[in-house]
């Protein structure tokens, strides 16, 4: 049996707090370009984090079917 920090819902929960770690930087990179005048770029980089926020809860979701799923099986 693979180790708890290794099962697939805890992989998963890292995965998805890295989307939220870059989500963050993303909105800081935004900021900035946005600040430089570069509006554009800046509406471009909010559509990537729309489609990142829109999918956050359904991620959210799946992960807590998927852990408790995983604790009844053990």
């Amino acid at each position: 049996m693979p180790a708890p920090e290794y099962s697939l819902p805890d992989v998963l929960e890292r995965m998805h707090e890295n989307q939220q770690a870059l989500e963050a930087a993303l909105m800081e990179l935004t900021l900035l370009a946005e600040q430089q005048g570069n509006a554009e770029v800046g509406g471009n980089i909010r559509g990537a984090l729309e489609t990142i926020a829109q999918n956050a809860g359904h991620i959210k979701q799946g992960l807590a079917k998927l852990t408790l799923q995983h604790r009844r099986d053990d």
